[in-house]
């Protein structure tokens, strides 16, 4: 049976959905994030695109190149809402799904052609659904594999469909061109351009002892394998069971303390609210820490005192990525989870005293029901009042 993944992608999702829910920021450039000193770019909409923003800017750096850019505050309650919407329609197409993100997911769609037909004709039927039920718009990529499937999501954005058949692999791979081939960013651009390697076809042209002796050995693996088409395996190890977590691929090598901090800030309040909407609680707290080698880091911890709250996931995973990472290290992927989770509202272990954090649970459940009755609310601390507390205490 031919394998058949789709790789779905909600197109800019946060800016996506502040542009559905208030239709005069449409046509508009927009960022979310805060205002605060410390404040970076969460998702930047297509129209900012253009003026060069990105995801993991600094917000200063973004009002520079666009004065005239719209900044909206963070509402991870209802991104978190709509996501769940989405996912539950691509559940509906097929049992195996693999979220790895807030707007991120692969499908493995072999075998369902007698329901649906053709591979792109069932991804014009989910991307017709996702329209219809969320007013949204995603990209859907098809492949043999996880990478290709993700490689074909990026190819035709937004509201993009590419699908890349059985074989013609290395012709994708081509198509796409070795600055835009996923996993090689400038500084690796940089080291091919010193082996006068410039286009995948000659990249081709090398063995992988060769390239592994040039890069190393994960980053020598993946060249080889990237090139051909052939996936190196990063997508493919299927979640952990019994676990809520996401990541985030910086378009750009990170390099500093504050765009990482801001990051787990955000993933943490999206995995508590993804856990609070399954009424799924967590014992253990993890952090992926990626390299541009592709080198991973990975640390847990299953703290004695209970997980109630969005902060305390992000104070643990703060912890955690300390002992992984310094301040320079260049980092091109991090991700946050939340592990051996069971079902439930309370915890197995009742605390003799309350915890503080019980109440903040309580409140940010409270949100999420108002969020799914269409209430626009904020929780008191929020993304940005957190951002602007944290800038006062490093003064």
């Amino acid at each position: 049976m031919e394998q058949v993944i789709f790789h779905v992608d909600m197109d800019a999702f946060y800016a996506a959905i502040e542009q559905h829910d208030n239709p005069a920021l449409m046509g508009k450039p927009l960022v979310i994030g805060g205002l605060g000193p410390r404040s970076v770019v969460a998702t930047a909409s297509y129209e900012a695109r253009k003026f060069g923003l990105h995801s993991a800017m600094p917000m200063s750096r973004a009002l520079q190149l666009c004065p005239s850019v719209v900044v909206v505050k963070p509402n991870m309650h209802r991104y978190s809402q709509v996501s769940k919407s989405v996912m539950e329609i691509c559940r509906s197409f097929c049992p195996s799904v693999q979220q790895i993100s807030i707007d991120e997911a692969f499908l493995d769609m072999s075998g369902t052609r007698r329901l649906y037909g053709l591979p792109r004709e069932a991804a014009l039927l989910l991307k017709g659904r996702v329209k219809e039920e969320t007013g949204l718009c995603i990209s859907v990529g098809i492949g043999a594999s996880h990478f290709i499937a993700k490689m074909a999501s990026d190819f035709d954005k937004p509201d993009g469909l590419c699908r890349v058949s059985p074989g013609r692999e290395e012709d994708f791979i081509d198509a796409v061109g070795l600055r835009k081939l996923w996993g090689v960013g400038k500084v690796t651009q940089d080291l091919l351009a010193r082996k006068h390697i410039t286009t995948t076809s000659e990249l081709r042209q090398y063995s992988l002892v060769s390239l592994q002796s040039f890069f190393g050995n994960s980053m020598g693996r993946f060249l080889y394998h990237a090139s051909r088409g052939i996936d190196p395996g990063i997508f493919t190890a299927q979640a952990k069971s019994h676990s809520i977590s996401t990541e985030t691929t910086f378009p750009e090598d990170v390099h500093t303390s504050l765009v990482l901090e801001q990051n787990l800030l955000q993933m943490s309040h999206e995995v508590m609210f993804r856990a609070l909407d399954e009424k799924q609680i967590g014992r253990t707290i993890g952090i992926k820490v990626r390299a541009p080698d592709f080198t991973t880091y990975s640390a847990q911890i299953t703290p004695k005192a209970n997980i109630y709250s969005a902060e305390q996931i992000y104070s643990y995973a703060k912890q955690l990525l300390y002992q992984k990472w310094h301040e320079g290290m260049p980092v091109r992927l991090i991700g946050v989870g939340l592990y051996q989770l069971y079902d439930g509202d309370k915890p197995l272990q009742e605390e003799l005293f309350e915890d503080p954090f019980q109440k903040r649970r309580e409140l940010e459940k409270v949100i999420l029901q108002m969020q799914k009755k269409g209430q626009q609310v904020f929780k008191a601390t929020n993304l940005e009042e957190n951002t602007e507390r944290e800038a006062k205490d490093s003064e």
